[in-house]
């Protein structure tokens, strides 16, 4: 009956010519998952909510109602509303159609009407679409902004000879989005700091499948350390999260496509692009552009035709997208920019993009040579990919197949958050950054990965002899597989525990919040007496550290500084405490301790009770303390977790990137002293759930889990 070979776009099939009335019908589908595939791990099946859809034949379209915010003020603001109409029946139908407009609160709960129209008349030939539009008048608009998510419901009636066939609910937002040559993004007129992360779609331990809730989790988890943008690398997202960050209150960049005319890998989208390219962007935009949390349009990530501005592929798309939307401007990522952003290809967008530009592919004051560049007078740029710094959550000194925790590595294309903040800070006309990424994703584990994507980022920075050695050392990683199972660059690990690079985003990104943070753990037993560096990262400007009550100095931070070091400090024993200090008043304060050994367990869940409805989660992360309560950093007993009652855990992890216990396992290690378990409910279920926890030679722990009927 139809297809479609992106596994990212959303569609529909029109079931009706196919149907046996009065008998049982079948709907099957058949997935490819060999003919076609992408650069990192994408998932397997039906991992988006299938839905069956029934109107009457006189109905709106498959994403029929599209609105506008062409004026807004604190008097009053206009809600143009454009409407298409379908008509399946085999003859003509004068039909009738009227829009409401509700508030909307957080939880779609639909509040006061504040504007509506009489019944608009509209002719539809026999199996015809008509498009009309109203403008409607509200008074004094409540905005969505990333504080007040402010929301409003146009609810679409249509009306075949007076009678009430089709109702059609589209949630949007009063806002205004611009983006500026020489002060940023502004929203509503303010200027708003893209604080950015990039991430896959995969929810972790749960894979691909959709998840509202694990989603959810995952935006609170990028909010709590001052994360107020997505970036949907590379693909189209699930509707839900754009459900989320209208809520939630989040700026997506809403991408389409990891290549164009010309592929990474064999069969990947490349082999699509000439046939499919212009019904996949108009499937996303048409989807996605009532929501007031996407600001810009991506058609792409590190594409070739960047260097090929004469083929004039980026101003092909940009046009295509805008047939569909022009309310907003469009962009994509750019890999090489002082090569791409600097040939005219950067004029084929609205808004420039520019991957890893405080690095290799540009350096500290790129920025300024592009916002500098005659041409660009009125160009807005800002990081559509950054950083990639890599480390394992806990690990200083790491083992085999870990990356240090002290933040100072990256993989060559790459660089440190320290040097994005620096270019941004002496260039704040450019917008922000999205940095790469917000969590650990399944796949491309660098610098542990031996696939094709390695070359393809070092592609453009390595000459022909670097080439051949970056080559050779992969297959070198090759021969010794397996090795990991996931990435390196997250926040936070891929269980949703924060690693140190943490609390350094959150020292930046929430200036006004009161922080600090140690780091390393004090737990080294095999380093007495050495060279033991501690890191501050705070959110005040300077800090003074103590070891076991004596001071080490204070230390402030100089311009363009973003963490301070004490790089000789001696390993003993005992308790490092630091003090930080903001406009020379005391700020903050924090204190590591060395532990004793683990001997209990702690439950910490995310919350205490669980909807039965098949959907909903409880996340509880499981830390191994000492008698005293203290978590224990280090350590790494085999935990087993048992549910009794109707229910199940249905995944557990540790963050350890090469851990290749299967998720659905109940048993496995904790890592550097942290497990996670993953708790559902069974549909309709009663009765609390009880969760044990156990692990050889420590005091178990348990916890009730109420069912919310």
């Amino acid at each position: 009956m139809g297809e479609r070979p992106f596994g990212y776009s959303s569609f529909q099939v029109d079931l009706t010519p196919y149907v046996l009335y009065g008998a049982d019908n079948v709907v099957a589908v058949r997935l490819d998952t060999e003919k076609f595939g992408s650069r990192w791990y994408p998932g397997a099946g039906i991992y988006r909510h299938v839905r069956l859809v029934k109107t009457e034949p006189v109905h709106v379209a498959h994403w029929g109602v599209f609105v506008t915010t062409p004026e807004i003020t604190d008097t009053y603001a206009t809600a143009f509303v454009h409407v298409e109409v379908e008509n399946n029946r085999q003859y003509a139908v004068k039909g009738q159609y009227t829009v409401d407009i509700y508030e909307l609160d957080a939880n779609d709960v639909i509040g006061e009407k504040v504007a509506s129209t009489t019944k608009r008349s509209m002719f539809l030939d026999a199996g015809s679409s008509v498009a009309d539009s109203v403008s409607l008048r509200v008074k004094s608009p409540k905005r969505w902004d990333l504080e007040h998510t402010h929301r409003y419901l146009a609810c679409v009636s249509v009306y075949d000879k007076n009678k009430l066939v089709d109702v059609y609910d589209t949630p949007f937002g009063f806002r205004t989005i611009l983006f500026t040559h020489d002060n940023g993004f502004l929203l509503n007129g303010k200027r708003v700091q893209i604080n950015g992360t990039c991430n896959h779609h995969d929810l972790g331990a749960l894979g691909a499948a959709i998840n509202k809730v694990a989603l959810e989790r995952q935006l609170r988890i990028l909010k709590s350390f001052g994360c107020n943008a997505l970036r949907t690398s590379h693909n189209p997202p699930a509707p839900e999260l754009l459900e989320l960050a209208d809520k939630m209150g989040f700026l997506v960049m809403d991408e389409l496509f990891d290549c164009w005319t010309v592929g990474k890998k064999k069969n990947d989208y490349s082999a699509l692009f000439d046939k499919w390219h212009e019904k996949d962007i108009e499937t996303l935009v048409c989807r996605d552009r009532n929501h007031p949390s996407v600001i810009m349009w991506s058609t792409g990530n590190e594409v070739h035709e960047q260097y090929e501005p004469e083929k004039g592929v980026a101003r092909h798309l940009t046009e295509v997208v805008h047939r569909f939307d022009h309310t907003r401007p469009v962009t994509f990522g750019a890999s090489y920019p002082s090569k791409s952003a600097m040939n005219g290809t950067e004029l084929q967008v609205d808004v420039h993009g520019m991957n890893y530009a405080a690095g290799v592919y540009g350096g500290p004051d790129f920025y300024g040579k592009f916002l500098n560049k005659e041409g660009h007078e009125h160009l807005s740029g800002y990081s559509s990919e950054s950083s990639s710094t890599m480390s394992s959550r806990g690990e200083y000194f790491p083992r085999k197949h870990h990356v240090s925790s002290y933040d100072l590595t990256e993989p060559g294309w790459g660089g440190l958050p320290d040097w994005e903040f620096a270019a941004l800070d002496k260039y704040p006309a450019i917008c922000g950054e999205f940095v790469w990424t917000g969590f650990d994703y399944l796949g491309e584990p660098t610098p542990f990965n031996s696939d094709a994507s390695v070359l393809l980022n070092h592609a453009e920075a390595l000459n022909r002899e670097q080439m051949a050695q970056e080559k050779e050392a992969l297959e070198k990683i090759e021969k010794n597989r397996p090795t990991s199972r996931s990435s390196y660059f997250g926040i936070v690990d891929l269980a949703g525990f924060p690693k140190d690079r943490y609390y350094l985003y959150q020292s930046r990104w929430l200036p006004d919040l009161p922080m600090v943070h140690i780091l390393p753990h004090w737990n080294f037993p095999d380093r007495m007496g050495e060279v033991t560096p501690v890191f501050v990262y705070t959110s005040g400007d300077e800090a003074e550290l103590f070891l076991n009550g004596k001071s080490l100095g204070k230390k402030k931070k100089l311009p363009y500084e973003y963490r301070l070091r004490w790089d000789d400090v001696i390993y003993k024993p005992g308790e490092l405490k630091a003090v930080a200090y903001k406009q020379n008043q005391k700020w903050a304060e924090t204190v590591v301790r060395t532990t004793g050994e683990a001997v209990k367990l702690k439950l910490t869940p995310d919350k205490t009770s669980i909807k039965a409805d098949g959907e909903d989660l409880v996340f509880v992360k499981v830390s191994l303390t000492d008698k005293d309560g203290n978590e224990v950093p280090t350590a790494e007993n085999v935990i087993s977790c048992t549910l009794v009652g109707s229910g199940e855990v249905i995944a557990t992890d540790n963050g350890d990137p090469t851990c290749l216990i299967p998720f659905q396992e109940t048993t496995r290690p904790a890592f550097n002293g942290l497990y996670l378990a993953i708790v559902k409910a069974r549909f309709g279920c009663n009765g609390p759930l009880h969760l044990i926890v156990e692990s050889k030679g420590l005091e178990r722990a348990e916890m009730k889990i109420m069912i919310e009927n």
